[in-house]
Formats: structure tokens, sequence, C-alpha cells
């Protein structure tokens, strides 16, 4: 799990101190929650779950209970469905001129899963709100980085679905959840400000916690991380192989990188931001000047907000465990060589128990 940051900026606690414990509600007493840098066990539930995503006023936020899915109706009030075997995909189509297509409909694709065509079962073509999560190198490389960095992960909220809920965690050996899923700006900005650069990169350790969150904390489907570094991982206990594993889990986040490599030194850490966008249908970005980041996060929120949403249920049974290639075709009248990017598989079968306790309101 990610651990909560205190509230106080610039001043990040140690992993297992009193500030790695989760933050309960005032009424309840705190829950004790293990160091911030212990490894996630894959195919268990945390023993101690990050407080369900906090509503903005006037909102209701329920947990799903096990077997259950969220929806959104309208005013912002998430109820839910039985879950089904269905696999979600979110989809960017681009023309051999890297243009976003956005009037396909849904007999315009088709859907692979192990090579085998799957029937789509639900099709929608609109901009739908997302769990973001806001992952950021606080490392001491990044200290002269960091202002920019901050403008333009506002700049991506900003750019993006209005109803959206985002959270940040910075991360150098050790990762905080500085501030769970909120819109609102002042918010994202105080949480992103607390920077102490200092120590080494526990990227994939962040990446591991912050996929785990979105899926315990966020009420809805559409899931998405941005990550933001400067160097190769040097601090964490779970490897790329183990990071890419847990992105990897159905209906997974899709992942959009960024990183601010030196050339000398990026070949490792530009293999790994590459496979982790790619293999979740993200895009990952090496901007050659800190400058370029601002206009890559309106990129992103453009993608993110012209994606096509499609499921369908697997013609193998989820009960028959393993990984799962995925691959979704595009072709209608008028256009060549349509490209699509979603994700390339999935593990089916292994899920993570979902969070079970009630939401309170803020």
């Amino acid at each position: 799990m990610v651990a909560q940051n205190p509230a106080t900026p610039g001043q990040p606690a140690p992993a297992g101190s009193a500030a790695g414990q989760q933050t309960a509600p005032a009424q309840n007493p705190p829950a004790q929650a293990p160091p911030a840098n212990a490894p996630a066990q894959s195919g268990q539930q945390d023993a101690a779950p990050l407080p369900p995503a906090p509503s903005q006023p006037g909102d209701t936020v329920q947990v799903p209970q096990q077997g259950e899915e969220p929806t959104v109706q309208q005013g912002d009030v998430f109820v839910f469905r039985k879950q089904v075997d269905e696999v979600t995909l979110h989809a960017t189509v681009v023309d051999d001129h890297n243009r976003l297509i956005t009037n396909l409909t849904k007999n315009d694709f088709t859907v692979f899963e192990d090579g085998k065509p799957q029937r789509i079962t639900s099709f929608r073509n609109e901009d739908i709100p997302v769990a973001m999560g806001i992952v950021i190198d606080n490392s001491g490389s990044m200290r002269e980085k960091r202002p920019a960095v901050n403008a333009a992960a506002i700049n991506l909220v900003q750019s993006s679905n209005p109803q959206d809920l985002v959270f940040v965690v910075n991360f150098n050996e050790d990762y905080f959840l500085d501030q769970d899923y909120t819109a609102k700006i002042p918010k994202l900005k105080d949480a992103l400000e607390r920077i102490e650069s200092r120590g080494g990169t526990a990227l994939y350790d962040a990446v591991v916690a912050s996929s785990d969150h979105l899926k315990k904390s966020g009420a809805l489907e559409k899931k998405v991380l941005l990550v933001v570094t400067d160097g190769e991982d040097n601090a964490s206990r779970e490897s790329l192989e183990q990071a890419l594993r847990r992105l990897e889990e159905k209906n997974g986040p899709t992942v959009y990188t960024i990183g601010l490599l030196q050339e000398e030194r990026s070949k490792r850490a530009r293999r790994a931001l590459r496979e982790m966008a790619e293999d979740t249908g993200g895009v990952a970005f090496f901007p050659k000047d800190l400058s370029e980041v601002q206009a890559i996060t309106s990129q992103i929120a453009h993608d993110i907000r012209n994606q096509y949403t499609i499921q369908y249920k697997p013609s193998t049974p989820q009960s028959v465990g393993g990984y799962r290639t995925v691959k979704v075709e595009a072709n209608a009248k008028g256009y060549k060589r349509l490209q699509v990017r979603t994700r390339s598989g999935y593990y089916a079968g292994q899920q993570r128990a979902p969070v079970t306790e009630q939401a309170g309101t803020k």
C-alpha cells in the first residue's frame, strides 16, 4: 500500500514511522499499516488498506463489495452493478499521420484474445471520468526539476475531465500518499509542493503501490497512472517484472510515463518506462528539454479524453488463469492503416480482493 504522508509539507517521514501509518477519520482510532516500503504480495489483500476515495461536497462515494464494480450515474452518485467476467479495454486510435480518430463505431473494431476473435459486449465513445494517480520522483536529482514538473502535473488535471479524481504519490527511496483522491486543485498543488528531494529512486515500489491504490479506492472504472522520473530505479524491493505483472492484472491502469533522462545512463530506465507504458496502452515520453513537459501533459489529457471503451466477455473462462494476449484492430471506410493502442494483455483469474469497508464523507 502507499503510506500516508504527514500533513507538514516538506517533511516526509521514513518508512515505519508514525507518519507511515494509515490516517483514519478523526472519530476512529488510527489503523496500523506496514512499513511504507514493504513489498506487496501478489494475490493477497493488504491488512490495512488506505481510506476509500474522499468525495467532493454533496457527492456520495461507496466502496464496492466483492463481486461488484462501479458505474457512474447523473449527479456524481456512484452505484454498483454485479461484476461479470468482462474485460475492459481503453483504446486510442490514430491514423498513419498519428492523428487521433474519434468517430469510429463498434462495428469498426475487432478484438482478439490469444489470437481468437471475441464478441464485443459493450462499446462507448465518450469522455468519461477517470481515477488518476500522479506518481512523481522526489529523489535528490529532481530538486531543480520539480517546479516545472509540478506545473505540468497541474496542467494535466486542469486539462482533464472535471469529474476526475486524482491522488498524488511522491517517492524517493520511500513513497508517500501526499494527497488521496480529490478534484480540488489547491489540495493537489499542496501535495506536489511537499518536496524534500533526497535519497534514491524506488520507482517500481511506488508504481506497484499506486496501482494497488487505484484498484482499491478508485470508484471509477477507468484508471490512469502518470509516472515522472529522471533516473533508473535503485532502491525498490520490487523488480521491473513484478511491477509489470501488477500493472497487467485484468482491467488495470493505463500508464503514461515521462522520463527526464540523461542519455549516457538512460538505457535501462528508458526500457522500464517504455514497457510500463506500452504494455498498458499508454505512451512513454522522453523530452529533450524540461520545457516540453507542459505540452506533453496536455497531450496526455487529450489522449485520455478521446479513447474508446470496449468490453468483451472472453471465450476462455476467467477461471482459467494465466496470461492472455490482447490485440484490437480497427478498419473503417475512408481510413488507411489505423493503429489501435491498448493494453497488450492481462493476467486472468488472479485479481486481488476488493476493499469491503464503507466510505466516509468529507
